[in-house]
């Protein structure tokens, strides 16, 4: 068992202020939601959104936190600061010590990342679940690396705009490969996946795969979404995002452990996690749940040689 070091107590965050009633039932709406998130021009919104995020001037910096804090549903009060320079910062915060512990045995593997689970499942084909009624391919997802993971389970986690961005190693392991995927900036929300086919594999995305002690891989899928659509990986490269790589493809023998940073996105996404039996979802685990960096997410099955 690993955690992120001992417990102390956080700054006391105000509370942020309720979403107005009538913007609260419009957002609430599915087709005016995926309207607004969608129809509006998504590049030209992502690069407004990033520029103004990192300005670092107090007036701006308050006002943009504050607006955020009132559309999304924002939990500061784990973080390991009480103010921020600029709503960037406030979007990739680090957690106080102690407020994430990863509980996974060597038979297990833990969430990434903190997330709402919006599918999972076992693998029985090329195929998984998207959203009721849309399904897409793992080969198109992870360019070709999916089979490996056929007859597995598999786990996505959508990270919504107000949770902790960073995401962590699963369990000791090594980082083998990275491969960056350029794609779109589609929302990755509930109307969206209901709406676009394929939305995971035409974002764009990164595969990471981990290799366990004993030979086991198992894939990461961290995906980008509108609104900054940016991920950094702390093992690589955290001074430039991963699509200003010249290379797109990176052969690493990077060791982690279990808890250790991977990197972040600079705001809400999703991670699609992909094991191979004989790996399972932990009992009770279902779509739907809401769950935190370092709880339990699949248990391997051991069968036991008569």
């Amino acid at each position: 068992m690993t955690a992120m070091d001992d417990i102390r107590p956080a700054p006391p965050t105000p509370a942020a202020p309720a979403l107005p009633r009538w913007i609260a039932k419009l957002t609430d709406i599915e087709s005016v939601n995926y309207a607004l998130t969608n129809w509006l021009p998504r590049r030209s919104a992502t690069r407004a959104m990033g520029w103004l995020s990192k300005v670092e001037q107090p007036l701006v910096a308050r006002a943009s936190i504050a607006l955020w804090r009132t559309f999304c549903d924002v939990d500061l009060s784990d973080a390991a600061e009480a103010t921020w320079p600029s709503l960037h910062a406030a979007f990739i915060r680090r957690l106080r010590p102690g407020a994430r512990t990863f509980r996974a045995d060597a038979q297990q593997l833990s969430a990434p990342s903190d997330g709402i689970i919006v599918a999972s499942g076992r693998i029985a084909s090329d195929s998984i679940v998207q959203a009721k009624g849309r399904r897409y391919s793992i080969a198109e997802l992870t360019g070709g690396e999916g089979e490996a993971y056929i007859g597995g389970s598999f786990v996505t986690l959508r990270l919504t705009a107000g949770m902790y961005h960073r995401f962590h190693s699963p369990q000791d392991a090594v980082v083998e490969r990275v491969r960056y995927f350029p794609g779109d900036c589609f929302n990755v929300n509930p109307p969206a996946l209901k709406r676009v086919d394929r939305l995971y594999c035409r974002n764009e995305r990164a595969t990471v795969r981990l290799r366990l002690d004993d030979g086991t891989p198992v894939l990461l899928v961290p995906v980008a979404a509108i609104l900054v659509a940016a991920i950094r990986l702390t093992f690589l490269d955290t001074v430039r995002l991963l699509r200003e790589r010249a290379d797109p493809v990176a052969t690493l023998a990077t060791p982690v452990a279990q808890g250790e940073e991977m990197g972040w996105f600079e705001h809400g996404s999703t991670i699609v996690m992909l094991t191979p039996a004989p790996f399972v979802l932990t009992d009770g685990v279902q779509t739907g749940d809401r769950v935190r960096a370092g709880d339990v997410l699949f248990d391997r099955v051991v069968i036991e040689e008569i």
